[in-house]
């Protein structure tokens, strides 16, 4: 049985990742991959994706037993990937992992059937969403906006344009998980990918 394939979404802040995540946990992830919950120092109720919430014991805890298989600290949290993943993939399923680009090259080190996924989007749009969250100022959003261009695509990269219908980013990444899929075909134009 051949091992599975690890695609690793990334995106700055305001691309809309969680929500194409979501969109595609809710429209049927194609047989034979997994979705991975991230473990987070985060409360539950705290909106945006669905993870495993724990305190700051508890992952500390989780961590020092060795059963995570990737961590990362961003934003004052915590972030895990549990170490079930590597589980899946060498049992032959592809798994579908929200993680981070500054974890990316141990991701890559640590996973080697790993395919990066950037889900990117306008400066503009990226500018209106973080505004609509209210958690920073104008002058936080437009720090952010000039970071944009050191978040280049990873070679070998899947990216997904997040600017219009979420419907479309959704199908895109399902077309990229599920080459055949039909609703990629049907709904999107294929993602691009860079070399």
């Amino acid at each position: 049985m051949s091992a599975g394939c690890l695609y690793y979404v990334m995106g700055p802040s305001g691309v809309g990742k969680d929500s194409v995540l979501a969109w595609v946990r809710e429209h049927g992830v194609p047989l034979g991959v997994l979705c991975a919950h991230r473990y987070i120092t985060r409360p539950a109720h705290a909106g945006g994706e669905n993870h495993v919430a724990l305190s700051m014991a508890e992952f500390h805890a989780r961590e020092q037993r060795g059963l995570f298989a990737l961590t990362w600290e961003a934003h004052g949290l915590h972030y895990g990937i549990g170490s079930e993943v590597g589980h899946w993939l060498a049992h032959g399923a592809d798994v579908l992992v929200n993680g981070s680009r500054g974890a990316l090259a141990l991701a890559c080190e640590r996973f080697p059937a790993l395919r990066p996924v950037l889900i990117t989007a306008r400066p503009e749009t990226i500018a209106r969403r973080l505004a609509a969250r209210g958690r920073e100022s104008e002058a936080g959003i437009a720090a952010r906006i000039a970071r944009l261009d050191a978040y280049p695509a990873p070679p070998d990269s899947i990216v997904i344009h997040n600017d219009g219908c979420l419907a479309e980013a959704g199908s895109s990444l399902l077309q990229a998980i599920r080459p055949d899929s039909l609703v990629g075909r049907q709904h999107a134009p294929a993602p691009a990918l860079v070399r």
